[in-house]
């Protein structure tokens, strides 16, 4: 069994900005010659998330308005009375979703549902370069 930690940086919009990973971990994989395994992703970083969603001009609207709906970004949080950057519902945000993800492989395919990708969600009131994680591990 073999262990590799790897990295890609991608470009957000912040504000809720949902990007579609899947190629990125895939192409990972079948570069570093991986047949079968798991896939640990993760974003660095308090004002992001790593989930799975089917990333469909529907839910990609859907699921920031759930957001605002559970953790509004018009209200002031204690975290902006703190640092004065207006991103507390980020942070809360991020905390919520949370920053990793594993999913299995085999044959260098990651094991996805039918509908299903690995996205990036940024929800920091800014744009970012966010660097993502991936540990491989297996042979």
């Amino acid at each position: 069994m073999k262990i590799e930690t790897l990295s890609f940086s991608i470009s957000t919009k912040g504000f809720n900005d949902i990007i579609d990973i899947t190629n990125h971990v895939e192409n990972l994989i079948i570069k570093n010659n991986f047949n079968e395994g798991n896939a640990l992703i993760f974003v660095p970083g308090a004002t992001a998330g790593i989930t799975t969603i089917e990333y469909e001009p529907g839910l990609i609207k859907d699921y920031p308005q759930l957001m605002e709906k559970l953790i509004p970004s018009n209200k002031t949080y204690n975290h902006d009375s703190t640092w004065h950057d207006g991103n507390g519902y980020a942070h809360l945000r991020a905390s919520l979703q949370g920053a990793s993800f594993t999913v299995p492989f085999k044959d260098k395919k990651l094991l996805l549902g039918t509908w299903q990708q690995i996205i990036l969600i940024d929800f920091d009131n800014r744009p970012r370069n966010r660097k993502i994680l991936v540990q491989l591990i297996g042979e």
